[in-house]
């Protein structure tokens, strides 16, 4: 299974601000408002290279726009204060697309990523890994995997359906294990489970080097399947089929608060990384009170210990 990737402009203008012109934040041609930001419909050509045609809101893009990388990488869709927000498509420098919801420059929500080898996933998408329910399809062998995926991989209850039989079960880290049955046609299950062991090529000297840890050479997590590791499966009975000994079926992941709020925190911080984080003083200074002011009565200081 193939893994992805990832991934700015401005200044005055002649009335109106619909000329051309060209700054050390590139060339833009289109609307600006009353402060000469860009605003309205408009072209930017970036000092990178890069090219954007769309919509701003008072100098960042916001709306329905086409941002064109240097690279080859294309995004059409949605802006929100100059983010990928909302629907969009996002195609690669290989030719691999995803068409769905963004979040704050990250897919999230639900969405489809086709990849170049033909493969697909389509379902739920979280801070820009498969999170949630979905539906992975392996083109090449007709095979699909419909579950419960964590930050990108496989973890939780799932089912893979194979041309004449499908698999259900627990994955872990995109691989089955512990207990599980193979149904045949609706007619036959094999019940057993399945064990993670090391991978034989890995037992020669020096095989504690092919890398069985768990991050990529940059040092960021890998999501992979585990290196060096094969599930084996571990037959046990043969029964008619019946649905109520099939394994609990896949559920959505519940998002939690905390995890919610890592994009608050994301915007906070972009928010104040020019301007500056406000101080104590400030942030106080900023709070009013919920009583109107006409209804404020002063009241003196009271001994609670006379009373």
């Amino acid at each position: 299974m193939d893994d992805e990737e990832f991934d700015e402009e401005e200044k005055l203008g002649g009335e109106g601000g619909e000329v051309q012109e060209i700054y050390p934040y590139g060339e833009y041609e289109g609307g600006r408002d009353d402060q000469l930001d860009r605003h309205g419909f408009g072209s930017a050509l970036l000092p990178n290279g890069d090219i954007y045609e769309g919509e701003y809101h008072h100098g960042k893009r916001h709306g329905k726009g086409m941002y064109c990388f240097k690279n080859g990488a294309k995004y059409t869709g949605m802006w929100r204060k100059g983010l990928k927000h909302g629907k969009g498509e996002f195609i690669y420098p290989d030719g691999t697309r995803y068409i769905g919801d963004w979040k704050k420059d990250f897919k999230h929500g639900i969405g489809t990523y086709y990849y170049i080898n033909g493969d697909t996933y389509e379902g739920s998408w979280y801070l820009g890994f498969r999170h949630g329910l979905g539906t992975y399809t392996y083109k090449s062998c007709n095979v699909t995997h419909f579950g419960t995926w964590k930050n990108g991989r496989m973890e939780g209850p799932g089912v893979i359906n194979y041309p004449y039989y499908r698999y259900h079960g627990q994955f872990d880290k995109n691989l089955p294990k512990g207990p599980g049955c193979f149904t045949f046609d609706g007619k036959y299950m094999q019940h057993g489970f399945y064990v993670n062991m090391r991978d034989p090529k890995f037992d020669y000297v020096g095989a504690d080097e092919l890398e069985l840890q768990e991050t990529n050479p940059d040092g960021t997590e890998f999501r992979g399947n585990p290196r060096g590791i094969v599930p084996i499966w571990r037959a046990r009975t043969v029964t008619e089929y019946k649905a109520e000994l099939l394994p609990p079926e896949p559920t959505p992941i519940p998002v939690q608060e905390e995890e919610d709020s890592m994009i608050d925190i994301i915007d906070y911080l972009q928010k104040y990384e020019v301007t500056g984080y406000p101080t104590e003083e400030e942030e106080e200074g900023h709070r009013t009170s919920p009583v109107p002011e006409g209804l404020v009565v002063d009241i003196p200081d009271m001994d609670i210990f006379d009373l």
